[in-house]
């Protein structure tokens, strides 16, 4: 049994690589009872940390399993995310007994550029089938953050705090290059996009930041004022629009 968030793909592909029927947390956020011989959960890292609806779903759910672990996906820097994690997740009860990370495409967009990013071999591939080997023989591991990586997830924690619009959405720029698609409002994982006059509109402040509608957009009509290349958007390329709609949409 697996559990995973996804806004581009990513997180998706390493779920579906691990089993074949993978579950989306958006589709059972109010978490509940699961048992199974082994669980696990992907998740990407924004900062080094959970996004609020991987970490919700954990505080609502129980876990009967003799091994528990954790994927956490990220594309730039680490930092102390999964000794982090692994605490964060150990106070509320959830003992996990592997956590490791993956480095694969960083779809940030106000800090990294896509097209350079799909550029480079971060060797995703080979990091994923170590992981596969590690959690087919049931290997624990919860790694020691080193002192700077600490101080790095610190300092990225004191920076957010000063730019709240990368936090609840209000970065997002819903334009009038809208087509009315309406793929924006099936790939938000909390429903926060609607139709208002054929036009795209966010109902509200609560956003994870996820970047899932800025990236499935086909008209480049949602975008940031700070982008380091606002023509590049991102998929993964063993994942298709659909898995990312059925994986979030709200309404269905």
């Amino acid at each position: 049994m697996v559990f995973y968030f996804t806004a581009t793909g990513n997180c998706l592909y390493v779920a579906k690589e691990l089993d074949g029927s993978p579950i989306s947390i958006p589709k059972v956020k109010q978490g509940g009872k699961f048992e199974d011989e082994k669980i696990g959960i992907v998740a990407p890292v924004y900062g080094g940390e959970l996004p609020n609806i991987v970490l919700n779903f954990i505080k609502a759910s129980t876990f009967k399993t003799p091994y528990l672990y954790m994927v956490l996906t990220y594309g730039h820097d680490a930092t102390d995310s999964a000794e982090f994690t692994y605490n964060q997740c150990k106070a509320l009860g959830k003992e996990f007994h592997y956590v490791n990370n993956l480095l694969m495409v960083d779809n940030y967009l106000p800090n990294f550029d896509i097209k350079r990013e799909k550029a480079i071999d971060k060797r995703t591939p080979e990091l994923l089938v170590q992981i596969k080997e590690d959690i087919e023989s049931r290997k624990e591991y919860i790694p020691t953050a080193s002192k700077q990586a600490r101080t790095g997830h610190k300092m990225f924690r004191a920076a957010s705090k000063l730019m709240p619009a990368l936090i609840d959405g209000s970065a997002l720029q819903m334009t009038d290059k809208c087509i009315g698609c309406t793929l924006c409002t099936k790939v938000c994982p909390i429903g926060n996009i609607v139709m208002e006059n054929g036009k795209a509109k966010r109902v509200n402040k609560k956003c994870e930041f996820c970047l899932a509608c800025i990236h499935a957009c086909p008209n480049n009509a949602i975008s940031l004022k700070r982008e380091k290349n606002p023509n590049a958007r991102f998929l993964n390329e063993n994942i298709n629009i659909n898995e990312i709609i059925n994986s979030n949409n709200q309404e269905g």
